[in-house]
């Protein structure tokens, strides 16, 4: 198993400090709902971790075959609507790729491990500890 990431909120609204390992992060909301806007929401990082595992996933895929892409541009949004959270991601490849390939690239981003994730069933064990 890998290491936890340790999330930690004082009394201050709504920032919340996050460890892992040697890194650290702060998540926050926006002013106008009573945060102070230090970092980025939970959500956020959310779609931040899709985007950035994908063009890992691509970045990889792309060096292993020898292909010539200068970037990956990937975008992630969510809504929810009627129970259901609905990811919109985009990927923009810039590189001399021929169509099959560009189709490849497209199956490739839903093989990252993060999509998989969240489109696999997920269970969450919550433990109140003393």
């Amino acid at each position: 198993m890998d290491h936890p990431v340790i999330a930690t909120i004082g009394k201050e609204h709504y920032e919340t400090r996050m460890r892992f390992g040697k890194h650290e992060l702060i998540a926050d909301e926006p002013e106008h709902i009573g945060g102070t806007d230090k970092g980025p929401s939970a959500g956020t990082y959310l779609k931040m971790s899709l985007a950035a595992c994908t063009a890992i996933t691509l970045r990889m895929y792309a060096d292993r075959k020898g292909w010539e892409v200068d970037e990956f541009i990937v975008k992630v949004d969510y809504q929810r609507q009627e129970g259901t959270t609905r990811f919109h991601r985009t990927v923009e490849v810039k590189g001399n790729l021929d169509e099959k390939q560009r189709k490849r690239i497209l199956q490739i981003a839903n093989l990252c491990p993060i999509h998989k994730t969240l489109s696999g069933p997920i269970e969450i064990e919550t433990e109140l500890v003393p």
